[in-house]
Protein backbone atom coordinates (compact mmCIF):
# COMPACT_ATOMS: atom_id res chain seq x y z
CA UNK A 1 0.00 0.00 0.00
CA UNK A 2 1.53 3.06 -0.77
CA UNK A 3 2.51 5.59 1.97
CA UNK A 4 -0.29 8.25 3.12
CA UNK A 5 1.41 11.19 2.44
CA UNK A 6 2.55 10.13 -0.95
CA UNK A 7 -1.32 9.74 -1.72
CA UNK A 8 -2.63 13.32 0.05
CA UNK A 9 0.38 14.35 -2.43
CA UNK A 10 -1.34 12.96 -5.27
CA UNK A 11 -4.60 14.48 -4.19
CA UNK A 12 -3.51 17.30 -3.58
CA UNK A 13 -2.10 17.99 -7.30
CA UNK A 14 -5.32 16.40 -8.00
CA UNK A 15 -7.37 19.15 -7.08
CA UNK A 16 -5.16 21.90 -7.87
CA UNK A 17 -4.03 20.74 -11.60
CA UNK A 18 -6.75 18.67 -12.58
CA UNK A 19 -4.44 15.50 -12.87
CA UNK A 20 -1.80 13.64 -10.63
CA UNK A 21 -0.01 10.76 -10.88
CA UNK A 22 1.49 7.92 -8.49
CA UNK A 23 4.97 6.46 -9.69
CA UNK A 24 5.49 2.67 -9.36
CA UNK A 25 2.18 1.76 -7.66
CA UNK A 26 2.38 -1.78 -9.28
CA UNK A 27 5.05 -3.95 -9.42
CA UNK A 28 7.32 -5.47 -12.70
CA UNK A 29 5.16 -8.75 -12.21
CA UNK A 30 1.83 -7.78 -12.51
CA UNK A 31 3.53 -5.28 -15.40
CA UNK A 32 3.94 -8.17 -17.22
CA UNK A 33 1.01 -10.01 -16.43
CA UNK A 34 -0.90 -6.70 -17.55
CA UNK A 35 0.78 -6.86 -20.93
CA UNK A 36 -0.14 -10.56 -21.21
CA UNK A 37 -3.87 -10.09 -20.77
CA UNK A 38 -3.37 -6.99 -23.48
CA UNK A 39 -1.47 -9.50 -25.69
CA UNK A 40 -4.50 -12.05 -25.39
CA UNK A 41 -6.92 -9.55 -26.36
CA UNK A 42 -4.92 -7.80 -29.12
CA UNK A 43 -5.10 -11.10 -30.66
CA UNK A 44 -8.95 -12.12 -29.89
CA UNK A 45 -9.53 -8.16 -31.36
CA UNK A 46 -7.48 -8.93 -34.71
CA UNK A 47 -9.05 -12.16 -35.53
CA UNK A 48 -12.66 -10.43 -36.15
CA UNK A 49 -13.23 -9.66 -39.37
CA UNK A 50 -14.71 -6.12 -37.84
CA UNK A 51 -15.59 -4.31 -34.62
CA UNK A 52 -17.36 -6.85 -32.35
CA UNK A 53 -19.86 -6.25 -29.85
CA UNK A 54 -21.07 -8.99 -26.68
CA UNK A 55 -23.09 -6.78 -24.61
CA UNK A 56 -21.25 -4.30 -22.91
CA UNK A 57 -17.97 -6.27 -24.34
CA UNK A 58 -16.69 -4.38 -27.48
CA UNK A 59 -14.06 -4.95 -29.80
CA UNK A 60 -13.07 -1.44 -31.38
CA UNK A 61 -11.18 -2.30 -34.30
CA UNK A 62 -9.55 0.66 -36.38
CA UNK A 63 -8.01 1.13 -39.92
CA UNK A 64 -4.47 2.70 -39.95
CA UNK A 65 -2.52 4.14 -42.90
CA UNK A 66 0.23 3.01 -42.10
CA UNK A 67 -0.46 -0.61 -40.40
CA UNK A 68 -3.75 -1.10 -42.09
CA UNK A 69 -6.19 -2.96 -39.93
CA UNK A 70 -5.48 -2.49 -36.29
CA UNK A 71 -7.25 -2.87 -32.58
CA UNK A 72 -7.90 0.24 -31.09
CA UNK A 73 -9.94 -0.44 -28.04
CA UNK A 74 -11.90 -2.90 -25.72
CA UNK A 75 -14.26 -2.16 -23.71
CA UNK A 76 -15.34 -4.18 -20.26
CA UNK A 77 -12.84 -7.20 -21.23
CA UNK A 78 -13.23 -7.96 -17.34
CA UNK A 79 -16.62 -9.60 -17.65
CA UNK A 80 -14.38 -12.40 -19.11
CA UNK A 81 -10.74 -11.97 -17.86
CA UNK A 82 -10.17 -12.95 -13.99
CA UNK A 83 -6.41 -10.95 -14.47
CA UNK A 84 -8.08 -7.79 -15.69
CA UNK A 85 -11.30 -8.58 -13.52
CA UNK A 86 -8.60 -8.61 -10.52
CA UNK A 87 -7.38 -4.80 -11.13
CA UNK A 88 -10.44 -3.07 -11.31
CA UNK A 89 -10.88 -3.59 -7.64
CA UNK A 90 -7.29 -3.69 -6.66
CA UNK A 91 -7.32 -2.30 -3.01
CA UNK A 92 -4.51 0.27 -4.39
CA UNK A 93 -6.99 1.93 -6.58
CA UNK A 94 -9.26 2.19 -2.99
CA UNK A 95 -7.15 3.92 -1.73
CA UNK A 96 -6.63 7.10 -3.92
CA UNK A 97 -10.47 6.75 -4.67
CA UNK A 98 -11.98 6.85 -1.37
CA UNK A 99 -10.76 10.05 -0.62
CA UNK A 100 -12.54 11.79 -3.40
CA UNK A 101 -15.50 9.07 -3.47
CA UNK A 102 -16.20 7.55 -0.49
CA UNK A 103 -16.86 3.48 -0.47
CA UNK A 104 -19.59 3.38 -2.53
CA UNK A 105 -18.31 3.68 -5.99
CA UNK A 106 -19.59 2.56 -9.06
CA UNK A 107 -17.56 1.73 -12.46
CA UNK A 108 -18.14 3.22 -16.07
CA UNK A 109 -15.11 2.82 -17.77
CA UNK A 110 -13.19 -0.47 -18.20
CA UNK A 111 -10.69 -0.18 -21.15
CA UNK A 112 -7.63 -1.37 -22.65
CA UNK A 113 -6.08 1.27 -25.26
CA UNK A 114 -3.42 0.58 -27.81
CA UNK A 115 -0.87 2.62 -29.51
CA UNK A 116 1.19 0.20 -32.10
CA UNK A 117 4.36 0.98 -33.14
CA UNK A 118 4.44 3.16 -36.05
CA UNK A 119 0.75 3.60 -36.31
CA UNK A 120 0.15 6.62 -38.30
CA UNK A 121 -3.41 8.06 -36.91
CA UNK A 122 -3.56 6.00 -33.43
CA UNK A 123 -4.63 9.83 -31.92
CA UNK A 124 -7.16 11.34 -29.25
CA UNK A 125 -8.26 14.88 -30.13
CA UNK A 126 -8.15 16.96 -27.38
CA UNK A 127 -11.04 16.21 -25.13
CA UNK A 128 -13.05 16.10 -21.32
CA UNK A 129 -14.22 12.96 -20.65
CA UNK A 130 -17.59 14.62 -19.56
CA UNK A 131 -17.94 14.55 -23.59
CA UNK A 132 -19.16 10.99 -22.65
CA UNK A 133 -21.19 10.72 -19.53
CA UNK A 134 -24.40 10.32 -21.66
CA UNK A 135 -27.35 10.45 -20.67
CA UNK A 136 -26.27 13.64 -18.92
CA UNK A 137 -29.12 13.42 -16.50
CA UNK A 138 -27.84 9.87 -15.54
CA UNK A 139 -25.01 11.81 -14.08
CA UNK A 140 -24.81 13.84 -11.46
CA UNK A 141 -22.39 16.47 -9.93
CA UNK A 142 -19.90 15.52 -12.43
CA UNK A 143 -17.08 17.46 -11.54
CA UNK A 144 -16.42 15.46 -8.76
CA UNK A 145 -18.16 12.42 -8.64
CA UNK A 146 -16.18 11.29 -11.28
CA UNK A 147 -12.27 9.67 -11.33
CA UNK A 148 -10.62 8.46 -14.67
CA UNK A 149 -7.73 6.58 -13.70
CA UNK A 150 -4.74 4.83 -16.05
CA UNK A 151 -2.04 2.58 -15.67
CA UNK A 152 0.59 2.20 -17.60
CA UNK A 153 1.66 -1.07 -19.26
CA UNK A 154 4.33 0.83 -21.66
CA UNK A 155 6.98 3.39 -20.90
CA UNK A 156 4.68 6.77 -22.20
CA UNK A 157 6.91 9.31 -23.62
CA UNK A 158 5.98 12.23 -26.02
CA UNK A 159 7.22 10.10 -28.85
CA UNK A 160 5.13 7.30 -28.59
CA UNK A 161 2.11 9.40 -28.09
CA UNK A 162 1.89 9.62 -23.93
CA UNK A 163 -1.38 11.90 -23.33
CA UNK A 164 -1.31 15.84 -23.29
CA UNK A 165 -2.93 17.14 -20.44
CA UNK A 166 -3.68 21.41 -19.88
CA UNK A 167 -3.45 21.59 -16.26
CA UNK A 168 -5.98 23.22 -14.42
CA UNK A 169 -8.03 23.34 -17.27
CA UNK A 170 -10.52 20.96 -14.52
CA UNK A 171 -11.66 24.74 -13.31
CA UNK A 172 -12.99 25.78 -16.40
CA UNK A 173 -16.44 23.45 -16.14
CA UNK A 174 -17.24 22.02 -19.88
CA UNK A 175 -15.74 23.48 -22.89
CA UNK A 176 -17.23 23.47 -26.65
CA UNK A 177 -13.98 22.13 -28.56
CA UNK A 178 -15.98 21.58 -31.97
CA UNK A 179 -14.40 18.14 -32.08
CA UNK A 180 -15.47 17.20 -35.50
CA UNK A 181 -16.44 13.53 -35.31
CA UNK A 182 -15.43 10.50 -32.94
CA UNK A 183 -12.58 11.57 -30.45
CA UNK A 184 -10.54 8.93 -31.54
CA UNK A 185 -10.68 9.53 -35.52
CA UNK A 186 -9.65 13.22 -34.86
CA UNK A 187 -6.11 13.70 -34.65
CA UNK A 188 -4.53 16.14 -31.61
CA UNK A 189 -4.72 19.65 -33.00
CA UNK A 190 -3.34 22.61 -30.85
CA UNK A 191 -5.92 24.70 -32.99
CA UNK A 192 -8.79 23.37 -31.38
CA UNK A 193 -7.21 24.96 -27.66
CA UNK A 194 -6.77 28.59 -29.50
CA UNK A 195 -9.84 28.58 -31.15
CA UNK A 196 -11.54 28.67 -27.58
CA UNK A 197 -9.01 30.59 -26.15
CA UNK A 198 -6.75 28.95 -24.30
CA UNK A 199 -2.98 28.39 -24.88
CA UNK A 200 -0.83 24.69 -25.98
CA UNK A 201 2.34 25.81 -24.65
CA UNK A 202 0.79 25.20 -20.84
CA UNK A 203 0.06 21.58 -22.08
CA UNK A 204 1.92 18.97 -20.31
CA UNK A 205 3.43 15.22 -21.15
CA UNK A 206 2.08 12.80 -19.36
CA UNK A 207 5.12 10.50 -19.40
CA UNK A 208 5.02 7.60 -17.40
CA UNK A 209 6.99 3.70 -16.23
CA UNK A 210 5.22 0.88 -16.34
CA UNK A 211 3.27 0.23 -13.56
CA UNK A 212 2.36 4.38 -12.61
CA UNK A 213 -0.95 5.21 -12.02
CA UNK A 214 -2.14 8.64 -14.00
CA UNK A 215 -5.98 10.10 -12.29
CA UNK A 216 -7.39 13.01 -13.83
CA UNK A 217 -10.74 14.95 -13.56
CA UNK A 218 -14.04 14.43 -15.81
CA UNK A 219 -13.44 18.26 -16.80
CA UNK A 220 -9.26 18.21 -17.55
CA UNK A 221 -8.70 18.76 -21.45
CA UNK A 222 -6.12 15.73 -22.59
CA UNK A 223 -5.40 14.45 -25.87
CA UNK A 224 -3.09 12.33 -27.18
CA UNK A 225 -0.60 11.83 -30.72
CA UNK A 226 0.19 8.97 -32.47
CA UNK A 227 3.12 6.74 -31.88
CA UNK A 228 6.45 6.65 -33.59
CA UNK A 229 8.67 4.33 -32.03
CA UNK A 230 9.34 0.76 -32.54
CA UNK A 231 7.47 -0.58 -29.63
CA UNK A 232 4.14 -0.39 -27.97
CA UNK A 233 2.14 2.11 -25.79
CA UNK A 234 -0.59 0.58 -24.02
CA UNK A 235 -2.81 2.38 -21.61
CA UNK A 236 -5.29 0.02 -19.20
CA UNK A 237 -8.40 2.48 -18.52
CA UNK A 238 -10.79 2.26 -15.39
CA UNK A 239 -13.14 5.43 -14.42
CA UNK A 240 -15.21 5.82 -11.41
CA UNK A 241 -17.88 7.43 -9.79
CA UNK A 242 -19.75 7.72 -6.72
CA UNK A 243 -22.37 5.64 -6.12
CA UNK A 244 -25.23 7.80 -5.70
CA UNK A 245 -24.79 10.23 -8.13
CA UNK A 246 -24.76 8.02 -11.39
CA UNK A 247 -27.99 6.06 -12.55
CA UNK A 248 -25.85 3.38 -14.55
CA UNK A 249 -22.52 1.24 -14.08
CA UNK A 250 -21.12 -2.04 -12.38
CA UNK A 251 -21.01 -1.55 -8.86
CA UNK A 252 -16.92 -2.24 -7.78
CA UNK A 253 -16.94 -1.11 -4.00
CA UNK A 254 -19.87 -1.31 -1.52
CA UNK A 255 -18.88 0.15 1.84
CA UNK A 256 -15.26 -0.23 0.80
CA UNK A 257 -15.97 -4.31 0.05
CA UNK A 258 -14.71 -5.00 -3.73
CA UNK A 259 -17.86 -6.43 -5.91
CA UNK A 260 -17.46 -8.83 -8.49
CA UNK A 261 -18.94 -8.79 -11.96
CA UNK A 262 -21.79 -10.57 -12.38
CA UNK A 263 -24.36 -10.23 -15.12
CA UNK A 264 -23.72 -7.20 -17.57
CA UNK A 265 -26.40 -3.70 -16.47
CA UNK A 266 -26.61 -0.54 -18.61
CA UNK A 267 -23.26 1.39 -18.98
CA UNK A 268 -23.06 2.91 -22.49
CA UNK A 269 -24.32 0.48 -24.41
CA UNK A 270 -28.10 2.15 -25.08
CA UNK A 271 -29.78 -1.90 -26.68
CA UNK A 272 -27.74 -3.42 -23.78
CA UNK A 273 -31.43 -5.33 -23.26
CA UNK A 274 -32.51 -5.20 -26.73
CA UNK A 275 -29.25 -6.92 -28.47
CA UNK A 276 -27.31 -8.26 -26.08
CA UNK A 277 -26.04 -11.17 -28.17
CA UNK A 278 -22.68 -11.15 -29.81
CA UNK A 279 -22.61 -9.07 -33.42
CA UNK A 280 -20.27 -7.15 -35.61
CA UNK A 281 -21.12 -3.38 -35.99
CA UNK A 282 -20.88 -3.50 -39.59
Amino acid sequence: MRLDREIAAALEHYHAEGYAVLRGVFTPEEVATLAAAFDRHWQIGMAHRASWRHGNLHYRLGHDPALGKILRLVQWPSYDDPVLAAFRTDARLLAVLEPLLGGNIKQIINQLHWKPPGAASAEFAYHQDARFRRPREAYRDLARSYVQTGIAVDPHTRENGAMRVLPRSHLLGEVDLEIPGAVMDVGMADEALRRVGLDPALLVDLELEPGDLAFWNVYTIHGSGPNTTRGDRRFYLNGYVRAPDCDRGEWAWRGGEKQALGAPVLVHYEQLYERPEPHYLD
